[in-house]
């Protein structure tokens, strides 16, 4: 378990995949601003603000800055600026016995959980699915107040139990970074948790992006689903058939034989679910013949605020009509 992030500590910046924070430099300078107004110093990696088509530079480039942070003892804790595509390409190219004696928090979402997961995959190390730089700390007026309690709640007071009450207001509104964004968000009445299967269930956390946690499938570094309770999100560029893909090539990898539990984080509307078939219908079938708990809408994934969730400890999740709770346990 990396220990906790305090006040004066120096967290690392890299860009694993997108090079979006090479193009948005106000966004980028505000999301830096953001962390030291919280009481932290900061180290940008070297190729963080790259471009190189659709990533943040090369593949070594990349891997350097992440290698760098891990090896930097002063460096406590390591964000990345945004998802995007291929942080798997980094995977074969770190050092995780370096890991291992260098214990990081390793934070962000998306995309980056590829790395997330082979970290915690290949060293049992605690690796955390939460806010990235640009899309939470860079927001117009600070963090949400939510993100940040949960964000200070994990990382920088290490207090890993407690109940993942759901958020009272949330917003999937997108201001063009550099331009729009000069307002705060739009916000809406958050009405909780939707059950979509009733039932109580206990187990380790596993946590990550749909696409990029299938991207390791039938490689070393695929999870482990054992009696594991699964948290999933997924970008506002897929659609519903994408998404019900998804979620059958978890059933055919076995993986909902399993698993105790399934918590879905809230989607986009972008993603754009029919109402004569719902994700609720999606997930039903997907799942038909399984009877464990499940519940959608929490809050991480592409829309905020989010929590921070912590691959590898321990939780409960009770779904019921109205009532559905997670609880994390360490």
């Amino acid at each position: 378990m990396p220990n906790k992030l305090e006040h004066g500590d120096t967290i690392g910046i890299i860009s694993p995949s997108s090079p979006v924070a090479a193009y948005c430099p106000i966004r980028f300078k505000r999301s830096v601003k953001e962390l030291q107004r919280l009481g932290f110093n900061i180290k940008i990696g070297k190729n963080a603000l790259n471009k190189l088509g659709h990533l943040a530079g090369s593949v070594k480039e990349r891997a350097f800055d992440f290698n760098q942070m891990v090896k930097d003892p002063k460096v406590k804790m390591i964000i990345s600026t945004i998802g995007g595509y291929n942080s798997n390409q980094l995977i074969e190219h770190i050092d995780f016995q370096q890991i291992v004696e260098n214990p990081k928090i390793i934070l962000g979402y998306s995309d980056f959980t590829s790395l997330l997961l082979a970290i915690n995959t290949k060293t049992g190390l605690t690796t955390y699915m939460g806010p990235s730089l640009l899309p939470q700390f860079g927001e117009y007026g600070g963090i949400d107040p939510f993100t940040f309690y949960w964000f200070n709640k994990m990382i920088c007071s290490g207090d890993l139990n407690g109940k993942l009450l759901p958020s009272s207001r949330w917003t999937e509104e997108f201001l063009l970074w550099d331009k729009e964004d000069i307002r705060p968000k739009k916000y809406k009445i958050n009405p909780g948790y939707l059950t979509i299967k009733e039932g109580v269930a206990e187990g380790k956390v596993i946590s990550g992006n749909m696409g990029a946690m299938l991207s390791l499938a039938g490689t070393q570094y695929f999870p482990d689903f054992k009696d594991k309770i699964l948290f999933l999100e997924d970008d506002p560029e897929e659609t519903p058939g994408s998404i019900d893909r998804y979620l059958t090539q978890f059933r055919h990898l076995e993986v909902y034989n399993k698993i105790t539990g399934l918590v879905i984080g809230r989607f986009h509307s972008n993603v754009g679910f029919s109402d004569d078939y719902p994700l609720s219908e999606i997930i039903i079938k997907a799942t038909e013949g399984f009877n464990f708990p499940i519940i959608i809408n929490a809050d991480f994934g592409h829309t905020d605020p989010m929590a921070t969730i912590p691959n590898g400890i321990n939780a409960k999740l009770i779904s019921s009509r109205g009532n559905s709770k997670i609880k994390f346990i360490n």
